[in-house]
Order: structure tokens, then C-alpha cells, then sequence
């Protein structure tokens, strides 16, 4: 399969990569603002693909992997304490 994909010219490997990796990304920033679950899924999802072909995705996900590791889930849900007024 991989050999294949190699065999495709490279601008068309880049168009079919870029309306494929957009499409998800475009999916998962509109599942920010509708109901909906799995936001991130389809952003990740979305650079991945766009990874395979593009440097500066491949950046961007190294980056989102980075920062997602920071990341801890159990700080979101943490109650803060009630500030005083003065």
C-alpha cells in the first residue's frame, strides 16, 4: 500500500493529503462549537495525515504532542476556592 501511495505523483499526493487532513480538522473545529463528543480525535486525526506529506504539520503535531503530555486532565476539574471581595 505504502509503495502505491509512493507511486502517486507527489502534487497529487499532496492535494488527496490536503482535502482528506482539512476535512478533519474543518470537522473538529466545528465539534468545538456544535454538540457533540470527540473534538480532539479529529483534530489529531487530521494532523496526522497532513503530517505524512507536510513538514510544517509534522511540527505542529510534535508540538500538540508535547503539550498534550503537560497536560493533566485531572487539574480541569479541580474546584478553585471562592475569591474574596475587598
Amino acid at each position: 500500500m505504502r509503495k502505491a501511495w509512493k507511486g502517486v505523483p507527489k502534487p497529487v499526493r499532496q492535494v488527496i493529503t490536503l482535502v482528506v487532513g482539512g476535512t478533519l480538522l474543518v470537522i473538529g473545529g466545528l465539534l468545538v462549537v456544535l454538540p457533540g463528543p470527540f473534538t480532539l480525535p479529529f483534530v489529531f486525526a487530521g494532523l496526522l495525515v497532513l503530517a505524512g506529506e507536510f513538514v510544517w504539520a509534522q511540527r505542529f503535531l510534535d508540538r500538540a504532542r508535547s503539550e498534550a503530555k503537560k497536560a493533566d486532565p485531572r487539574k480541569l476539574f479541580k474546584k478553585k476556592p471562592p475569591r474574596e471581595n475587598s
